[in-house]
């Protein structure tokens, strides 16, 4: 079904009304009311301090008075009016602005659903501004991510792409894909008519502007991801180099027990922590060596299994000890493309063998876990290795796995495409391709995409959004 189809099937939808505000005491609730009669169901329950009516007032103008139900008024109230398509779902809209204490909020709600709404359905007000074409699907998702983002460039890079960033990336890409197939088929099925004949030449250089735009677009999305959700994380070293430390002093708090005594760690310590723009799971695990120690050697185990599962290493060294046996067993079994070494103790003298950490791991860093000396090089560092660094504010940066998915497609159909039109294929055997990667490019942005899909991705958003 395409989007036209789905906008037909949205006209005259039922008025919806959701607390779009946390649903939690707080100085102001907002109650959202949309449909083409809302204005007409929050007449019903407002009566205003003086004499204008919600239903005389244009867009974007407000009224001060009181919500009410049957059993008298409820709360002081200032509604304010949206009028369509001038509104966030593209329909006439009114939020009620009330005090956020949750009973008189309820009541409110409740007195709507008796004056014609019903109550709106998970991520229902972003859904009907997707069908009535105020955003596509790209910046529907980004909606979520925009209200989830944990740090500033995770909020940007989602504002960008709920304005239209990615779908403006791969717009230019459909017109020029849409254009080759149009020309290519007037030239087919009307032969004797003057039309320019699609050349090999042309072709091949749409294709290959489709193709460096899609794989920029495809490089974004493991970085965005980290963006978004965050990456597990394992402190790992050897005992007693100052894992805990390093834990407390990212989690900026004692979260983990220090002592002197190495193996005070046994179990996994987890924390979730904001370093620069990165999100870290983080788990402090048992120092890595061999032990009879019964208890101890399970925490050892339990660390060896986080280290092999975990997306980024921070592995720590003792600055002011020469590498040890363990430590030079570490440095083999780390995956070096995901770890940061961090040398610790910095605010000690220093004896251990920095040039041959430095030549073992692309990222090394030297601080302090006990003074907070070096953390922002390994924020930077974190950051350039999970390529977040290289994401720019208001760049269009894929936000999903269908989005990624979609994306994919695409790419292999130009791909497919280019490798047929270099191997002498005919140009209808090529058109396919085209066709192809401009089915995969709708199904991006929804132009063109099936209701189970877009029912996916409003899954999981909440009630009042």
């Amino acid at each position: 079904m395409n989007a036209g189809e789905r906008k037909e099937q949205n006209i005259g939808l039922a008025v919806i009304a959701a607390l779009s505000t946390p649903a939690a005491p707080a100085g102001i609730g907002v109650i959202r009311v949309s449909g083409d009669e809302a204005v007409a169901v929050a007449d019903r329950v407002f009566r205003p301090a003086g004499n204008r009516a919600l239903h005389t007032l244009s867009g974007y103008q407000a009224a001060f008075g009181h919500v009410f139900d049957e059993a008298g008024d409820i709360d002081e109230c200032v509604a304010l009016v949206f009028r369509a398509p001038h509104s966030y779902t593209g329909e006439d809209t009114v939020e009620l602005s009330c005090h956020g204490g949750l009973y008189g909020l309820r009541r409110v709600l409740r007195a709507l659903y008796a004056a014609g709404a019903r109550p709106a359905e998970a991520g229902e007000f972003t859904r009907r501004a997707f069908l009535n074409g105020k955003m596509d699907l790209t910046g529907a998702e980004a909606v979520m991510d925009l209200i989830g983002a944990s740090g500033r460039l995770a909020a940007k890079t989602a504002l960008a792409a709920r304005e239209g960033r990615v779908f403006e990336q791969v717009e230019q890409v459909r017109n020029d894909l849409l254009s080759a197939a149009a020309q290519f088929s007037a030239f087919v099925d009307y032969p004797d008519e003057d039309i320019p004949e699609l050349t090999e030449g042309a072709l091949s250089q749409t294709l290959q502007n489709a193709e460096k735009t899609l794989t920029d677009l495809l490089s974004t999305f493991d970085a965005g991801r980290v963006l978004r959700e965050g990456v597990d994380t394992a402190i790992v070293g050897s005992p007693n180099v100052g894992k805990s430390t390093l834990m407390n002093l990212l989690a900026g708090c004692e979260r983990s027990i220090v002592t002197p005594v190495a193996g005070t760690t046994r179990d996994i310590v987890e924390e979730t922590v904001v370093l620069g723009e990165v999100t870290l799971r983080l788990a402090d695990t048992a120092g890595l060596h061999d032990t009879a120690d019964t208890v101890e050697a399970i925490g050892v185990e339990k660390a060896r299994k986080r280290l092999k599962d975990a997306a980024l290493i921070l592995a720590v060294f003792d600055g002011t000890s020469p590498l040890t046996d363990d430590d030079r067993a570490l440095i083999l079994a780390l995956d070096r493309e995901h770890t940061v070494a961090i040398v610790n103790k910095t605010d000690r003298d220093q004896r251990i063998e920095l040039d041959e950490i430095k030549a073992a791991f692309p990222y090394t860093v030297t601080l302090s876990a006990a003074t907070g000396d070096g953390t922002k090089a390994l924020s930077e560092a974190v950051e350039n290795i999970t390529g977040v660094a290289r994401l720019q504010e208001d760049a269009p940066v894929l936000a999903s796995e269908r989005q990624r998915e979609c994306v994919t497609r695409a790419l292999s159909a130009v791909r497919e495409g280019m490798t047929a039109l270099a191997g002498g294929m005919t140009l209808d055997a090529v058109s396919v391709c085209v066709d192809g990667a401009i089915g995969a490019i709708l199904s991006l942005t929804g132009e063109r995409t099936s209701d189970r899909v877009v029912d996916e991705v409003f899954r999981r958003f909440c009630v009042g959004k």
